[in-house]
């Protein structure tokens, strides 16, 4: 008796487990993390990645000059271990939210203290650490899944359809 009530025990976990696991990844816009250390500092970008899925994206599902959550779901965050220039601006260790507003050629970076944030519903100007200026560049390929990509050197790339936008972290 013992024995089969191990046994279902753990064929019930498995069950959990699995489904879990189907679920997360059939999610519309996965969680992503983008981690660097770049000169001694940890750097850690969080979003969510949505798809094209044959869409137009920038000027239709995400208008110009709004402010965007550079991403899904939850406001794209990002963190450091150490203060840091992000496209300029000076910006304390910490955790912050990380906004957009595209342009056709140009967009608004947004460093904002409120991390904890669902979208750019609640956002708040006032909150705003620093605003930078970033061009866009034309993509030859479709991006299909939305990216933030963070390298050694302190460049985050953003790219998502046929735009890329670049900006440093020092």
């Amino acid at each position: 008796m013992k024995k089969n009530l191990t046994i279902a025990t753990s064929f019930i976990v498995a069950c959990l487990l699995s489904s879990m696991n189907l679920y997360a990844q059939q999610k519309a816009s996965p969680p992503k993390v983008s981690k660097a250390t770049v000169n001694g500092n940890e750097i850690t970008i969080n979003y969510s990645s949505p798809s094209k899925k044959g869409r137009e994206i920038y000027g239709g599902l995400v208008p110009f000059d709004k402010v965007w959550r550079t991403g899904a779901n939850e406001a794209t965050t990002i963190e450091l271990s150490k203060d840091a220039k992000i496209g300029g601006v000076d910006v304390k260790a910490g955790k912050y939210a990380l906004f957009t507003i595209p342009g056709k050629s140009e967009w608004t970076i947004i460093i904002n203290s409120n991390a904890k944030q669902w979208g750019a519903y609640d956002y708040d100007k006032s909150k705003d650490i620093g605003r930078f200026k970033a061009s866009t560049t034309d993509l030859d390929d479709v991006v299909e899944g939305f990216a933030i990509n963070l390298s050694d050197d302190g460049t985050v790339s953003i790219t998502w359809d046929q735009t890329q936008v670049d900006f440093m972290i020092k």
